[in-house]
């Protein structure tokens, strides 16, 4: 049985990745958003803006419009649009070596 060239499972992989962590980040805000209404224990920014890095942006950026969390910090909003630049140029790099 041939090998398979990685190139091919390479898309594959990196969708399945970015799905799994933006459902997971979308929990994760879903979750602390709850807890910040009920004052209870929160859910760090640096834990929320690294499984936004790690590919989980596009869920964040869903949970920021459907619980209207995380909206109006500025700071907060400047960081996570840093961490979706940094992981573009990311996956950037990882398609022009292919």
């Amino acid at each position: 049985m041939p090998a398979v060239d990685p190139r091919f499972l390479l898309p594959g992989l990196l969708l399945m990745v970015y799905a799994v962590m933006s459902l997971v980040t979308l929990c994760m805000y879903a979750i602390d958003k709850s807890a910040a209404a009920k004052r209870g224990p929160r859910i760090s920014e640096r834990s929320l803006l690294l499984c936004g890095l790690a590919g989980g942006w596009p869920g964040a950026i869903v949970a920021q419009s459907v619980f209207r969390h995380k909206t109006q910090k500025t700071s907060f909003r400047h960081a996570f649009f840093a961490t979706v630049i940094l992981n573009l140029a990311f996956l950037a790099a990882i398609i022009t070596m292919l």
